[in-house]
């Protein structure tokens, strides 16, 4: 009967232990987690640029919460100014920027931007002065999980655009040319942007010492057209390119490339008659012509009292030519041109005369 009882009992303590696995095993919830705050990450890559009296910020839209999952509401991104470096909290408030839409699946990472007109009272005559930026992205009910990155800019006061500016195409290249711009304390260059008409890609077409005037753009293509502009950049701290912006720019310029410039003209023609034992002709020679789109040569002759004739049939791509086309008793007097790829065709070269006994 005692071993009955006990067999009883340990059959049913078994059952209860399986009763209580079952129910842990059936999902029976945990401890209980606190609901999210819904508070977007901070921004990490804010930018900031400045051109003029402006700058010019752009950062990531942030696709998850500080809890790491997924944003689906968004409130608006606040743009913070201030003159120091050590940004606790907002300060300034620059501007708002409207909450983005944030696809469902947030696949892709969506930026914004915001162009903050600087104040008068930001800038300063200090040239290592300094204005700082921070954004501070918010959730549907206003609240923020705190500052983004500082980015800083110059905050010294800087030049006006070059005034008058004008290009004008030459045989060298584009020439762009300026007034000289008022100086206001700092250093400074001129910087020349091109873009070709159809693009939408500026190139730097040049830089200058301030001082200069004008520039010369020597890469320019022959039968394009561009849109020039200018603006001065200002060195706010030696060394630094980051603390270097540019003035507002000039208003574009257009300019087509038509190339109507001739190659140089040929110099050093010599004439040598040879015929002796053999049928008499003139070798001509001259120096090359370094022109970079040259094509060829035009060969001139004319006997005394006449008209000079081109006398090659096709463009002589070599700076010398023989000419079997002589007869005895006759003197010949000749000129060479350059002629470009473009069928510009420079003016004679110096006659040289020689004569067939």
């Amino acid at each position: 009967m005692l071993d009955q009882a006990v067999r009883l009992a340990r059959h049913s303590g078994w059952l209860w232990i399986t009763a209580i696995a079952g129910l842990t095993a059936c999902g029976v919830p945990g401890i209980p987690k606190p609901p999210s705050l819904d508070l977007p990450q901070p921004v990490s890559d804010l930018r900031a640029v400045r051109k003029g009296d402006r700058v010019y910020l752009s950062w990531t839209v942030p696709t998850r919460t500080t809890d790491s999952l997924a944003v689906h509401h968004l409130g608006s991104t606040r743009v913070c100014r201030s003159a120091h470096a050590a940004m606790t909290d907002c300060g300034t408030t620059a501007g708002e920027v409207a909450a983005p839409e944030v696809s469902k699946k947030n696949e892709v990472a969506a930026r914004q931007s915001y162009a903050d007109p600087l104040p008068g009272t930001v800038l300063s005559d200090n040239p290592s002065a300094e204005v700082f930026y921070a954004v501070s992205v918010l959730n549907e009910n206003g609240r923020s999980a705190g500052l983004s990155n500082v980015a800083a800019v110059p905050a010294v006061v800087g030049p006006k655009p070059p005034s008058d500016f004008q290009a004008e195409v030459t045989s060298d290249g584009v020439v762009v040319s300026w007034k000289e711009t008022p100086k206001t304390g700092a250093k400074y260059f001129y910087r020349v942007y091109r873009r070709a008409e159809g693009t939408t890609a500026d190139v730097v077409a040049g830089e200058v010492p301030w001082g200069s005037v004008q520039m010369v753009d020597h890469n320019a293509e022959w039968e394009k057209t561009y849109f020039y502009r200018a603006t001065v950049v200002t060195i706010s701290v030696e060394g630094k390119p980051d603390r270097q912006f540019e003035s507002a720019d000039t208003p574009p310029v257009k300019v087509f490339a038509h190339d109507v410039f001739p190659p140089a003209v040929p110099a050093g023609l010599q004439a040598v008659f040879s015929g002796v034992g053999q049928r008499p002709f003139i070798d001509l020679i001259w120096a090359p012509d370094t022109d970079a789109d040259l094509a060829g040569y035009n060969v001139y002759r004319r006997e005394e009292g006449g008209e000079a004739r081109k006398i090659n049939s096709a463009v002589v791509t070599a700076p010398a030519y023989r000419d079997s086309d002589v007869a005895p008793g006759h003197t010949y007097f000749y000129s060479v041109t350059a002629v470009d790829v473009r069928g510009n065709e420079s003016a004679r070269s110096a006659e040289a005369g020689e004569a067939v006994p």
